[in-house]
């Protein structure tokens, strides 16, 4: 697709927001107007899926266009965030306990970014980044305003610009976000480059207490039982990390910070909007809302997302994410898109969209443009692969229209659901004899697919992935150290998986 004048981007990226975790998706309780507002001026897509059901490998395979088992973030980052030894005055901050250096993973990888910038895109970054190296401007940014670590207390966020660690008490982090992306939006206004701005929320992340969250969005959900949100008993497999607090005030209290943080961020966004209309940037620029995984709040009894569990879980409520694209006269609006769409998928549509070239260079895209969109034609099923992959360490997924098959390696246990019958996912049909046909056939196709895209020296099925976090590179490259956190509260959660899956017995979910 070419054009004479390239539009610009507003990429706005959420943290743990499930698909359902959406008013124009069903969620009635929750209030999100310019959310909805914008799902009418464009296309929300009803079924469009992460990478992996935690933050740093789920942004980094958006950014990368590729696999956890190849850029290498297989879970979290605990460590490699900032080096230390430059923040002296942060020593002894048991927030920053276990990083010591820096470590930029996606580096010798290429990111869209880089290519914009490339093209001549001035590109920005208002907000988490959360993918190594958190100080230093990378990828082709060039503004650069972010999380020392990636997770912060809404009101004690630690900020980093120009190289330098701020600790702000007292201020929303969400409004910190939101004012820098403004204000990148008014120095883009003032140049003839095309821009590229990512906002990158840490909302709707934890925490949620009362402490942490405006008054006027905790009240608006201080009377309601939050009926659109499932409460089923808890999961047998449920991490002793998970965000969940006991008893009908528990969960109550829990879904409310949930909402607020979401509606207060949603606010935030209509300011966004408001400005880049204002700006007369709206017509030629491409807005795109989307979060990096999902989260469960009682669904399937989970309290978490991929790794509120342990084995990690592929429930849809942990790997599909809300996405919504408005581009004026380009994207056809109220429109609801039923295809199946991955993050893998981004990096091939701006590249097509538009007009650029991928570099040799570049590790391959295992995405498949949707570029149809944007010349206003609807996506059909009959015209792309239907299958969706997911991976989170050695826990595998592959999606179709019908069929779920999680395959766990190599212990199990492997689910397989019949999302026709079973849309829920409620009914483990793996050990169903008139299935075993369709399990194995399946199963094959999943592991054609890693093995066809893999790289070896990361491949995360050879890694011991616990979900408590990654304090270094994957490989050969991690030093003879543990690459994952085998401390804190998921340790016993992980002894007692081991010995529950040891027995003859072993429970199913």
């Amino acid at each position: 697709m070419t054009m004479t004048k390239r539009p610009n981007i507003l990429f706005i990226l959420s943290d743990d927001q499930g698909a359902w975790a959406l008013h124009s998706a069903g969620c009635y309780e929750l209030q999100t107007p310019r959310l909805d507002w914008l799902a009418k001026r464009g296309t929300r897509f009803e079924n469009f899926f992460c990478v992996s059901p935690v933050c740093s490998p789920a942004r980094a395979s958006i950014f990368t266009g590729t696999i956890p088992s190849v850029h290498g973030i297989q879970d979290w980052l605990r460590g490699g965030n900032i080096d230390l030894a430059q923040y002296p005055a942060l020593n002894g901050d048991s927030r920053y306990a276990e990083e010591s250096k820096a470590i930029p993973y996606l580096e010798g990888l290429t990111c869209y970014t880089d290519m914009l910038a490339k093209a001549g895109y001035r590109c920005g970054l208002s907000g988490k980044w959360h993918m190594g190296d958190s100080v230093h401007p990378q990828h082709g940014f060039t503004e650069w305003y972010t999380i020392a670590k990636g997770g912060c207390p809404y009101y004690k966020p630690d900020m980093v610009r120009d190289g330098n660690i701020e600790t702000l008490e007292g201020q929303y982090v969400t409004d910190l976000i939101t004012d820098d992306a403004i204000s990148n939006l008014q120095r883009y206004a003032k140049g003839n480059q095309p821009f590229y701005l990512s906002v990158h929320y840490t909302a709707p992340h934890a925490p949620w207490d009362e402490a942490n969250h405006p008054k006027k969005f905790l009240d608006l959900y201080r009377d309601t039982d939050f009926p659109s949100v499932a409460n089923e008993p808890l999961h047998p497999w449920l991490t002793l990390a998970a965000p969940y607090k006991p008893g009908p005030e528990g969960r109550k209290a829990q879904i409310r910070g949930y909402f607020a943080a979401i509606s207060a961020m949603d606010e935030a966004i209509g300011r966004i909007l408001d400005e880049l209309a204002r700006l007369g940037l709206e017509e030629n620029t491409i807005v795109i809302f989307t979060s990096d995984n999902g989260m469960s709040l009682g669904q399937h009894g989970v309290w978490g997302k991929g790794n509120g569990t342990f084995p990690q879980n592929m429930y849809d409520s942990s790997v599909k994410v809300p996405c919504i694209i408005s581009w004026p006269g380009h994207v056809p609006q109220d429109r609801v898109d039923q295809s199946l769409l991955s993050h893998y998928d981004l990096f091939p549509t701006f590249l097509d969209v538009l007009g650029l070239e991928r570099p040799e260079t570049c590790q391959p895209l295992v995405g498949t443009s949707f570029a149809g969109l944007f010349q206003g034609q609807e996506l059909r099923q009959s015209d792309r692969p239907v299958v969706v992959y997911d991976e989170y360490g050695p826990v595998r997924m592959i999606r179709t229209k019908r069929w779920k098959y999680v395959m766990r390696i190599p212990y199990g246990p492997d689910e397989l659901y019949d999302l026709f019958s079973d849309p829920d996912e409620h009914d483990n049909r793996i050990n169903d004899p008139g299935l075993q046909k369709q399990r194995q056939e399946l199963r094959e196709q999943i592991i054609a697919w890693f093995t066809a895209y893999v790289d070896p020296a990361r491949d995360a099925s050879h890694e011991c992935n616990t979900g408590y976090g990654q304090l270094r590179r994957v490989g050969t490259k991690s030093e003879g150290k543990p690459v994952f956190s085998e401390e804190g509260p998921y340790r016993r959660s992980v002894q007692n998986a081991f010995d529950r899956f040891a027995k003859p017995d072993r429970q199913q979910p």
